[in-house]
C-alpha cells in the first residue's frame, strides 16, 4: 500500500485537528449502512469530519450513504466515545479493495477496540421476515475465494500477522450484548435472529439461480459489503459485531416462467394467467432501512454503553 494514497498519518492529524480533546480517542467504531445513518441520532455531542478533509478516504456514492466521520457521546451517563461512518465505500463503486477498508484502519489508530459494523440484506433464509435485524455468527465471502481479499498484498503494520484466521471473527461477547438489549429493551424473539452473511461484489441483485445457490451454500442473508470491513477490522486486533437488517427478501421462485407454454397456449387459443415479475429496488432497501432504524439505534446505543462493562 502506498503511504501517498493511504497516508495514516496525514490523516489522523487532520482528523485531530477538528475535534475537541474528549473526542479524540474514541472507544468503539460504529459503520452505518444504506438508510442506516440515522444512527448518529443517538449520539451526543457531535463533530462532523468530512470525507474530504481527511488525507486517503474518497466519497460515498451510493444514494443513503454521507461521506463524513461522526464523533460524539452514546450511552448513558458521560457516555462513550464513539467514532461512526456515516457511508462506506464499496469496490463496485471503482474502489480499490484497500481504500474500501482504509477507514477501518484509521479508526483502529485512532483508538477504538471494538466495532459494529450494520448492513441493509437481502433475505436468503425464507425464515426471515423483512425487517428481521440479524447478527452475524459467520460469513461466506465469494470475492474472498476469487482473489478480492483486502489482505492481499504488503503488510499495513510490522505488528500484523500474515495469515488471519476468521473461526473467530465475530465475537461472542458483543454478540451476547445484542441480544440482553433485545431483552432489556423488551423486543419480541422474533425481533432478532442469528445467521450467516454472503458477501457478493454488487451492484446487481442476485439472479434466482444465484439465491437458490446461496441458499443451498446455508446462507441466510446476502449483501454488498461488510466482510471486507471486518478482514481488516480482525487485522487489526479490534472486536468485532456484524448486524444485517433485512430490508427486503431476495427473488427465489420456485421455478420458471415457461414461454413455450404460453406460446403453445396461445397457438391453442387458450388464455393464461401471466405471473407478476419481482424485482427488488434501492429505494426498497432504503425505505426499510428508515423504518427500522430507530430499532437498530436504541439496540446499538444500550450495547456501547455496556462495553466499557466486558472483561
Amino acid at each position: 500500500m502506498s503511504p501517498a494514497q493511504h497516508p495514516f498519518d496525514a490523516a489522523l492529524a487532520a482528523i485531530k485537528s477538528l475535534l475537541p480533546h474528549n473526542l479524540s480517542e474514541p472507544r468503539v467504531g460504529i459503520v452505518c449502512g444504506s438508510g442506516l445513518g440515522g444512527l448518529v441520532d443517538c449520539m451526543r455531542n457531535v463533530v462532523l469530519v468530512p470525507y474530504n478533509k481527511i488525507p486517503g478516504f474518497v466519497e460515498s456514492t451510493v444514494h443513503g450513504h454521507k461521506s463524513s466521520l461522526a464523533f460524539g457521546f452514546m450511552g448513558p451517563g458521560e457516555g462513550v466515545p464513539v467514532v461512526a461512518m456515516l457511508g462506506r465505500f464499496h469496490p463496485y463503486e471503482g474502489h480499490q479493495i484497500r481504500t474500501v477498508v482504509y477507514p477501518i484502519r484509521v479508526m483502529a489508530k485512532l483508538g477504538i477496540k471494538d466495532i459494529i459494523i450494520t448492513n441493509a440484506a437481502g433475505g436468503i433464509n425464507p425464515k426471515l421476515s423483512v425487517g428481521t435485524i440479524v447478527v452475524i455468527h459467520d460469513h461466506l465471502a465469494l470475492p474472498n475465494l476469487t482473489g478480492l481479499n483486502p489482505l492481499i498484498g504488503p503488510l499495513t503494520s510490522p505488528t500484523h500477522q500474515r495469515f488471519i484466521p476468521l473461526s473467530d471473527a465475530y465475537s461472542p461477547s458483543l454478540r451476547r450484548l445484542m441480544f440482553l438489549a433485545a431483552h432489556h429493551l423488551s423486543l419480541d424473539d422474533s425481533a432478532l435472529a442469528e445467521g450467516t452473511y454472503a458477501w457478493v461484489s454488487g451492484p446487481t441483485y442476485e439472479t434466482p439461480a444465484e439465491g437458490r445457490f446461496l441458499r443451498l451454500a446455508g446462507v441466510d442473508v446476502v449483501g454488498m459489503s461488510t466482510v471486507p470491513e471486518v478482514l481488516a477490522a480482525r487485522e487489526e486486533g479490534l472486536n468485532v459485531m456484524a448486524l444485517s437488517l433485512v430490508t427486503n427478501a431476495v427473488v427465489i421462485p420456485e421455478g420458471y416462467r415457461s414461454i413455450r407454454d404460453e406460446v403453445n397456449a396461445e397457438l391453442a387459443g387458450k388464455p393464461m394467467d401471466l405471473p407478476v415479475a419481482e424485482v427488488v429496488s434501492h429505494e426498497e432497501v432504503l425505505e426499510m432501512g428508515k423504518a427500522k432504524g430507530e430499532v437498530m439505534m436504541k439496540l446499538v446505543e444500550w450495547v456501547v454503553g455496556e462495553i466499557p462493562k466486558m472483561l
